[in-house]
């Protein structure tokens, strides 16, 4: 299994910044312009009718908006609402895919926190694999950056 993380400081309070990361406009706002991920229609919040480990949609990432390139087969298996979530799907390139992401409240803001662990489907790619979901989240936390702004007075950890 590979994993990493990446924290951001927002200058938000953590309750604007969770309904953006459980909507599917903000998941997408954080993604662009490189992928957009689908959703049902008239979803609201990807969480609204979770199950634990359930699998709630399939969600198509596609390349710069319309390219199919992957998909996500959405379950989410913890869930603290407003703090936390864990999501544990299976994608098309990979057997596991965990992405847990933690928001935080700190003077001024909130801290976010996404935690991605996978395994590929075929071993032989995971360095490229991490590469590429690397810069995918680096890119999300740099739109959120933008979106949020910083923490007044406090540096990235």
């Amino acid at each position: 299994m590979r994993e990493f993380s990446l924290s951001s400081l927002l200058g938000t309070a953590p309750e604007v910044v969770w309904q953006h990361a459980v909507s599917p406009a903000g998941v997408n706002r954080e993604l662009r312009p490189l992928l957009r991920m689908t959703f049902p229609p008239h979803t609201a919040d990807v969480t609204a009718s979770w199950r634990p480990g359930e699998r709630l949609f399939r969600s198509w990432l596609l390349l710069g908006g319309l390219l199919p390139l992957d998909y996500d087969d959405v379950a989410f298996v913890e869930l603290d609402r407003g703090r936390r979530f864990l999501e544990r799907s299976r994608l098309l390139s990979q057997r596991v895919w965990e992405h847990e992401r933690t928001i935080e409240p700190v003077p001024g803001g909130c801290r976010l926190t996404d935690r991605l662990a996978f395994v590929p489907r075929v071993p032989a790619l995971a360095p490229i694999y991490a590469a590429v979901f690397t810069t995918v989240f680096r890119l999300r936390h740099r739109n959120l950056r933008r979106l949020f702004g910083a923490v007044k007075g406090q540096m990235e950890r």
